[in-house]
């Protein structure tokens, strides 16, 4: 059953929806742009928070999901509609996800994260040989969509994750991945299946990730290995989810927008210091606000409940 509490959530997330994809229609060409790229946050951010966030495997795959998809876009859009494409690189990276999944799930805490990291990596030395023995250095994505045609691609893509996270949440699937996230071998002797549950949430995330490289693929115009599997962008993703909070719904959103914006800041007017800036932000998420910035609130809040009830 839905309380008055989830009904007032779910109308301040539709109208807040609403607002971002009517951004076209207000907004300048510069803020479409910087809506595009928190767009694409907010979709990669918060599917990796949906795995990462109730069972704690930091994964650095993002980009091998997200490069697969611009690659499937790439190769298929002279033969095959658009949206099919996008489809089938949903297909592409829940399939990666799970032959990952079933592969290095059984891993934890540093082998994973190593494994992930090393998979982008992986893929993008195969294609890089591909196109050397084919003597192909890159693919033209040109289409007829404009900036605000993938934005609000990408918001509906977003508003579909979020529709997943919430319903997610109150399955028995969310369920069993509190439990696995608060100890594992409890859940395996309480009878849950954990390698299957993280597999299961491992492909969401993967088909997401995928799905958001195939959208944004024409905006690139020109794709290529180190453009597409680039590692900054999986280390991007986990901070950003970080920084806003992993165990509430929204919060990686909370983190995806100030970050973003200072980082096309510092990018514009300081480009060598945006490694720095990236480093900087991790240690303040490490030592001052583990729990990122919906943790911050939630703690704000708690205090002012306790100082209303002292007075």
């Amino acid at each position: 059953m839905i309380n008055g509490k989830e009904i007032q959530s779910v109308a301040l997330a539709a109208t807040l929806l609403i607002i971002a994809a009517a951004l076209p229609y207000y907004g300048s060409d510069y803020v479409l742009s910087i809506g595009i790229t928190i767009a694409m946050f907010t979709v990669l951010a918060t599917s990796w928070a949906l795995f990462s966030g109730p069972t704690h495997y930091i994964s650095l795959a993002t980009a091998a999901f997200f490069g697969l998809g611009t690659y499937t876009t790439g190769l298929g859009f002279e033969s095959l509609p658009f949206w099919s494409l996008v489809l089938l690189a949903g297909v592409f990276g829940a399939v990666l996800a799970a032959l990952v999944g079933l592969a290095t799930l059984r891993l934890s805490g540093v082998y994973f994260v190593i494994f992930t990291l090393g998979l982008a990596e992986l893929i993008r030395q195969v294609i890089t040989w591909g196109q050397n023995m084919t003597g192909q250095k890159g693919l033209y994505v040109l289409t007829d969509f404009t900036e605000a045609n993938l934005y609000q691609m990408l918001v509906a893509l977003g508003a579909g994750v979020f529709l997943a996270g919430w319903l997610i949440g109150r399955s028995r699937l969310g369920f069993a991945l509190r439990i696995i996230g608060d100890d594992e071998t409890v859940a395996a002797h309480s009878g849950i299946n954990t390698a299957q549950a993280k597999v299961l949430l491992f492909m969401v995330s993967g088909a997401v990730a995928a799905m958001t490289g195939a959208i944004l693929a024409p905006r690139y115009v020109y794709i290529e290995p180190s453009l597409a599997f680039t590692p900054l962008l999986s280390f991007q993703v986990v901070i950003m989810a970080l920084l806003g909070g992993v165990h509430r719904l929204w919060g990686p959103i909370v983190g995806v927008i100030p970050f973003t914006i200072i980082l096309e800041t510092i990018s514009a007017n300081f480009p060598n210091q945006v490694t720095l800036f990236i480093g900087v932000v991790f240690l303040i998420i490490v030592y001052f606000i583990p729990r990122g910035f919906a943790g911050l609130i939630e703690q704000i809040r708690t205090w002012m409940q306790k100082r209303e009830g002292l007075t």
